[in-house]
């Protein structure tokens, strides 16, 4: 599961990612919205900052935070 993290990362080819612009990193698989309130709970990805009206985060650290939540499906019933 890891490459498909670091192919994320290369594939942006920015150091950074807006916070309106996880989805179309993640393939729509988290939203900008679920990043708002784990980050309103302090459990969202660290380092965040804000570039004019924007939150950012570094891509690097959003990645990492990605890993810590991702986990492999099972075959079992939803």
């Amino acid at each position: 599961m890891s490459d498909v993290f670091e192919l994320m990362a290369k594939q942006h080819g920015s150091p950074l990612i807006a916070r309106a612009d996880v989805g179309k990193l993640t393939g729509g698989a988290i939203s900008p919205k679920y990043c708002a309130n784990m980050d309103s709970l302090g459990e969202g990805p660290k380092g965040r900052f804000v570039v004019g009206r924007r939150v950012v985060y570094k891509v690097d650290e959003f990645l990492t935070w990605l890993r810590e939540h991702s986990k492999p499906a099972t075959g079992g019933k939803l």
